[in-house]
């Protein structure tokens, strides 16, 4: 069997290869593989020298002993004429990193983000009039495309790292495409970061904390909004009567929710400023989106998705035979299956399972002994929010299984000895 193995994103700089050289000293302790993840963009001359030098260093460390696999990938696509090549480069890093991963099997992958980047990045997003959860910065943890990603060093100063790469001499590369002002980060830190920290000794920490309590604050603003849209859900679409009856701020906030749940992206701020405006006294309207549009029809708000040719087919059939991650690419996202002694579904009716869209009239029973009440209301009593709600209704035989966001139908479920999974939806972010 092979040991469990954990990726670290290595670009070859200096703080990916401390935090690939601090979790192989880690792993080796705890019987891991570790990956190093390098991504060539081709966008640098020097491009394959670095992902040479990448290669040499983990054999390197592999001969002394260490567990490590060195893994890589050329882009060939080249950004769009007009296209940001820092937002390119960033999606397509991520895509590959991505691949790796799940090819070699790695469910954990590192990024090596510290202090000073998440600083930098408030300040980035504040001069772009970012809201609050652009200001939140990047987060320690996030689970997105089926894997988790986690920066452990988000709150380690930069210097820390500097001082960690002299002490064990390691060697890195340079990345001369960091002195380019003609990005936006690379302005930053060359022309105000260094007098803005002799200014403010404590801008990196104060900054960093900043995006701390912008997490906090989007956090709450999602529970509000969850909150909010309990009483102004209707089958999907939006009851305008409960959503006029909130406040201006509380208005907004659930709309933003709605409509980034709904159309699977956040909605643009002039969107939402003009539904702001328009609907409190709109009849039958609707506004275009580029995936679809927003109708207004008797008081409810509801999006209809258009046909795009890149989506992938929704999956009818699934099989569960043992535990594990069932991808679902047509319903962004997967099923995880686990085995449990008690609370879950016999295993035999997890052989042949349907996966249907909500068409209404639904009946789903919470608990042993409680009656099946319709769905809408079941997420309602439960304050499920839209965007949890999202996802395959699972059957076997005819019979209601599993809902995303409820859990497993009472009437399923497994009497105690008999070999059985509990169920999860697991979207992807």
């Amino acid at each position: 069997m092979k040991p469990p193995r954990v990726a670290v994103a290595y670009s070859g700089g200096r703080d990916s290869t401390a935090l690939l050289h601090a979790t192989l000293k880690a792993a080796a302790a705890q019987g891991l593989q570790v990956l190093a993840l390098h991504v060539n963009h081709g966008l640098n001359p020097r491009a394959d020298e670095w992902q040479r030098h990448g290669a040499a260093q983990c054999k390197t460390w592999a001969r002394r002993g260490l567990p490590i696999e060195f893994v890589a990938h050329c882009i060939i696509e080249k950004p769009a004429r007009g296209d940001s090549v820092e937002a390119w480069a960033r999606q397509a890093r991520y895509k590959a990193l991505r691949g790796m991963a799940i090819e070699h099997g790695a469910s954990l992958v590192l990024l090596a983000h510290h202090r000073r980047d998440q600083a930098e990045t408030f300040v980035l997003q504040a001069l772009r009039a970012a809201g609050v959860a652009g200001l939140s910065g990047m987060p320690s943890t996030i689970e997105r495309d089926g894997l988790t990603w986690t920066r452990p060093w988000l709150d380690v100063p930069r210097e820390n790292i500097e001082a960690y790469v002299r002490r064990h001499r390691l060697r890195h590369v340079d990345d001369d495409s960091n002195e380019d002002t003609r990005f936006a980060r690379n302005r930053l830190r060359h022309a105000v970061w260094p007098a803005l920290s002799a200014a403010f000794p404590q801008a990196e920490s104060a900054l960093a904390d900043a995006a701390a309590w912008a997490q906090e604050a989007t956090a709450c603003l999602a529970e509000l909004a969850s909150i909010d849209l309990a009483s102004a859900d209707k089958s999907g679409g939006l009851d305008l009567r409960a959503w006029r009856a909130l406040s201006a701020a509380r208005r907004s906030n659930l709309l933003r929710a709605w409509l980034r749940s709904r159309a699977g992206q956040p909605a643009p701020a002039t969107l939402v400023r003009r539904l702001m405006d328009e609907l409190p006294e709109a009849g039958s309207a609707t506004w275009p989106l580029p995936r679809g549009e927003l109708r207004c029809y008797r008081g409810v708000l509801r999006f209809i998705g258009g046909t795009d040719s890149d989506e992938p087919q929704r999956e009818t059939t699934l099989s569960v035979r043992r535990a594990g991650a069932y991808a679902l690419p047509g319903w962004h996202g997967r099923l995880q299956a686990t085995r449990v002694r008690e609370g879950g579904v016999p295993l035999a009716w997890l052989a042949h399972l349907s996966l249907k869209a909500r068409e209404g009239g639904e009946q789903f029973q919470a608990g042993i002994g409680r009656p099946a009440r319709s769905l809408k209301k079941q997420f309602q009593a439960a304050a499920v929010p839209a965007w949890e709600r999202d996802g395959p209704l699972i059957y076997s035989g005819g019979q209601l299984v599993f809902v995303p966001g409820l859990g497993i139908d009472a009437r399923v479920l497994a009497p105690p000895g008999q070999a059985q999974m509990a169920l999860r939806w697991l979207p992807l972010r």
